[in-house]
Formats: structure tokens, sequence, C-alpha cells
């Protein structure tokens, strides 16, 4: 049976990462910290071989993706598909800022209803589903070889919870490091989950 390696990884650290904004659709550069963790990531696999890099076309992961190119040679594949979710409204803003102005909103979104939409944005399981198309696309396309995939948190989570069955609405009791390795296998229809959040790239660089 033919496998393909499909190794998800999220983007280095951003400027609102730091600050606590909500990103969705919106963008924000690396930070310092986030450029290192892309450049060690990027030594890291240039160590695997794979056929193909792929990558969401928001600017925080795409500069993730360049980096890594940068030491593979490979070229990067953007895929509007691969980004995180349209948090509509709530984009840009704190946590408190949301509590603040869209009160009613966040507690609706708190309640975890994965068919809600959010103004202006989009419901969580129309993200998860339109990122596991993209993945299964891609991993069909490349059965019995090896792809890095470079996106962003929510798409992760929401992976996690396909391959592994978790529902939706159930509280996330998993993390997603910036520039970790998250590995997977694709095959007949169904996911593996080899490695989850695996950072000692990181932790070596920080040595």
């Amino acid at each position: 049976m033919q496998r393909t390696l499909v190794i998800v990884v999220r983007h280095g650290e951003t400027v609102w990462n730091i600050e606590k904004r909500w990103q969705g659709h919106l963008d924000s550069p690396l930070t310092s910290m986030g450029l290192s963790q892309a450049h060690a990531l990027a030594r890291r696999l240039a160590h695997q071989r794979f056929k193909a890099l792929y990558s969401s076309d928001l600017g925080r992961a795409y500069q993730t993706a360049q980096i890594i190119a940068a030491a593979t040679g490979h070229q990067v594949t953007l895929d509007a598909r691969l980004r995180e979710r349209n948090l509509g409204i709530f984009q840009a803003l704190t946590s408190e800022d949301i509590r603040k102005s869209h009160a009613e909103e966040y507690e609706l979104y708190r309640a975890r209803d994965p068919d809600h939409i959010l103004p202006h944005g989009e419901s969580l399981r129309q993200q998860i589903e339109r990122n596991i198309a993209c993945l299964e696309e891609l991993a069909q396309k490349h059965l019995g070889e090896s792809i890095v995939v470079v996106t962003h948190g929510g798409v992760l989570s929401g992976l996690c919870r396909h391959v592994l069955s978790i529902p939706l609405q159930a509280p996330r009791r998993f993390a997603f490091p910036n520039s970790a390795l998250n590995i997977f296998t694709f095959g007949e229809g169904y996911w593996t989950l080899q490695t989850w959040g695996d950072v000692s790239h990181l932790e070596k660089d920080e040595a």
C-alpha cells in the first residue's frame, strides 16, 4: 500500500502572536524569534528528503516557507485553501478587545458550535473542510512520496481532530508550537498521526 508522508508545520512566531491578536486571514510579520525558528526548521528539513513544498498564501506562512526553500532548493507552491480560519470581525483584535466590542459574538464563539459562522468570516467546520480537502488532494497527488506543508495553528488543530476523531466542539487539549514538525501519513483514504509537536530542532538552536 502506497502512503504519502505529510510533514505539516506551523509558521514561525509573529508580531501578533506576541501581542495576542487574532490573525485569521489578516497578517503580521515574523518576529526575530520567528525568523530564528524558521531557520532552525529549515536546517532540520534540509536533511529530510521530500518531493514538494506547499504553503498557505498568507504572508507569515509564505515567509516561513521561503526560508525553508532557500535551505532545501524546493519551489514554494501556494494554496489559499491552507489558510487559517477567516475570523471576520475578530481579526486584528485582542481577546480583551473582542470581549468589549463584540461580547455577544464572543460568547457564541466560546460555545464552540462548529457551524456558527462569524460575521464576515467562516465557521470552524467550513475552515476544516477546506483544509482537509486540500491536504487530501495533495497527499493523493504525491502517493508514495513525502511533502512538506507550511500552514497555521488552526489548520493543524483541525487536522489533528480529523485524524484522531476528536469532536470539533470538544475543548482543545493539545498545543501546536510555532515551527514544530507534525508528521502524518495518508493512504487508502485514511490518515495516521506519526509525530506531533517535535521542537527538538528549536531546542538545539537555543542551546
